[in-house]
């Protein structure tokens, strides 16, 4: 098996979604702590052909507590407001405006449920199978940090192989999860462009970005052009 382990984003990038389509199983990490100005609860749009942070209000948010024991605010409306003022020239407004408002508009306050939710909600909108669960529910060693917890899931879950963003490969060792029988990926977007609006290209925004300028079948090609290294 296949299986990745992060942190849930709001809104991520593409390549967040490269990851998820690229395992079997996708484990949402809700029971680390939380990170202040991370991309938990933000990430960037296009607004007047520059980078634009929206930010999901959380109560109670504290590097001190887990993702999964903080509530989602009351900005959703805010929020939808600033996507259809900026988007709703791009051509795929109609129906992707559509799945951002369930999103929003769900009625789940558990910050780790509501962006889990958010994830499987774009995953069948782009026809991505991936099983998704959450760390929380495993039975494991929660004394263990970094490298060694994220082996502790894996032969939890019996993974072969397990792929990780390429910025973790400062964190983890090949040596380690071959140890184990375990082979240890690092998943790298290639260079995507795609047609915004009239202004340069942006890379790296929410997937937000990617939905409004692209229909699904470009999208899902978008899915596999990476490299596994």
């Amino acid at each position: 098996m296949k299986l990745a382990i992060m942190q849930p984003y709001f809104f991520p990038y593409l390549g967040y979604w490269q990851l998820i389509n690229a395992v079997d199983t996708f484990v949402i990490y809700d029971d680390v702590n939380f990170i202040k100005k991370g991309y938990i609860n933000r990430n960037s749009i296009l607004i007047n052909s520059t980078p634009h942070r929206i930010t999901l209000e959380l109560t109670g948010a504290s590097q001190n507590k887990r993702i999964n024991e903080i509530i989602v605010g009351g900005n959703s409306v805010k929020i939808l407001k600033t996507i259809e003022t900026n988007y709703k020239k791009s051509p795929h407004f109609e129906d992707v405006f559509s799945l951002l408002k369930k999103v929003l508009d769900q009625k789940e306050k558990n910050l780790a449920k509501f962006l889990g939710n958010s994830i499987e909600m774009i995953n069948r909108y782009l026809d991505i199978s991936t099983n998704v669960i959450y760390s929380s529910t495993l039975e494991k060693n929660d004394s263990l940090k970094g490298q060694e917890k994220i082996l502790d899931i894996c032969t939890t879950l019996d993974a072969k192989q397990y792929i990780n963003p390429i910025g973790g490969q400062e964190l983890y060792d090949k040596k380690d999860f071959n140890e184990k029988e375990i082979q240890l990926n690092f998943i790298k977007m290639k260079n995507i462009v795609y047609k915004q609006f009239s202004n340069d290209f942006i890379p790296n925004l929410s997937i937000i970005d990617v939905l409004m300028f692209n229909d699904k079948d470009s999208i899902k090609k978008m899915l596999l052009e990476y490299d596994l290294i």
